[in-house]
């Protein structure tokens, strides 16, 4: 599951980029957040599962850090008028409805 969750951080950001829409890159925004909360979680379970060979996981959680204050910067540069209106209303730029054409 960790492999996952590590490979879905590279593979989500390629998706978003290669989509370019303001919905779309904020999907795949969402799956890499959550890829990257599951990686520390297990990282965190594997502690408290007193499993062997838990050393590395400091750099896990160090490179999720540092993953982290990348992302931040990646996520601003969205941007929010080049966009298909979410039907769904969950990824539109703030202001739109759901149910709003898409003549911006």
């Amino acid at each position: 599951m960790m492999l996952e969750d590590a490979a879905l951080l590279t593979v989500k950001v390629s998706g978003a980029e290669a989509g370019d829409l303001y919905d779309i890159r904020m999907e795949n925004a969402t799956l890499i957040r959550k890829a990257a909360r599951d990686l520390s979680s297990h990282c965190h379970t594997l502690e408290m599962y007193s499993f062997n060979d838990t050393h590395y996981l400091v750099l896990i959680r160090e490179a999720i850090e540092v993953y982290k204050l990348l992302f931040r910067e990646w996520v601003k540069s969205f941007d929010p008028w080049n966009y298909v209106a979410d039907d769904w209303g969950l990824f539109n730029p703030p202001g739109i409805h759901p149910d709003q054409q898409d003549d911006k």
